[in-house]
């Protein structure tokens, strides 16, 4: 009896979960809000490359794959970056999951799944993302989507993620100082 009742619990416990705790859903939309962006950006197609299911903390914890795109926007095996040069253009990134295909879909719309800081150096041509720490906004919510364990630290931006997003970024600022 003690076994079904907690089974029972369980089950309780998952049908009030959010949908987007109970499936790794697609990256459907990425939006970047910061420095110098009058509107937030709003990227639909092809963000799905981007994934925040792999790396430290999920089951694909290992080298990253290799291909057109990386999993993720960081560049894991550069390790930990000690701390970027200050004054850098400042970006918030947030993912958000759901169903590319509406069939077998728990969710209508795209649910926040994932946030982060990338911040960019336009004299080293290289960006950095901050996964936010303990205390840090967003927080609560990333490790309520994956505890990866690295919180709080600063890594190197993809090189896929850098030709992805500077040119959106550009273009969306030239279009705000031009209003």
């Amino acid at each position: 009896m003690k076994g079904a009742s907690a089974a029972a619990c369980s089950l309780l416990l998952m049908s009030l979960a959010p949908a987007s705790l109970l499936a790794k859903g697609d990256i459907v939309k990425v939006t970047i809000k910061g420095t110098g962006l009058a509107t937030p950006i709003e990227i639909y197609p092809n963000v799905g490359e981007f994934s925040v299911w792999v790396g430290p903390g999920t089951s694909t914890s290992g080298p990253q794959e290799t291909g057109r795109f990386n999993p993720f926007i960081i560049d894991w095996p550069k390790g930990v970056v000690a701390q970027p040069p200050p004054g850098l253009q400042h970006c918030e990134v947030s993912f958000y999951a759901g169903c590319r295909r509406r069939e077998n879909c728990r969710v209508s719309d795209p649910v926040l799944v994932y946030v982060v800081s990338y911040d960019y150096d336009p004299a080293m041509r290289q960006g950095f993302v901050y996964l936010p720490g303990k205390g840090d906004a967003f927080y609560r919510r990333n490790i309520a989507t994956i505890f990866r364990g690295l919180e709080g630290n600063w890594f190197y931006a993809t090189s896929d993620w850098e030709e992805f997003v500077r040119p959106r970024i550009a273009r969306a600022r030239a279009r705000d100082s031009n209003r």
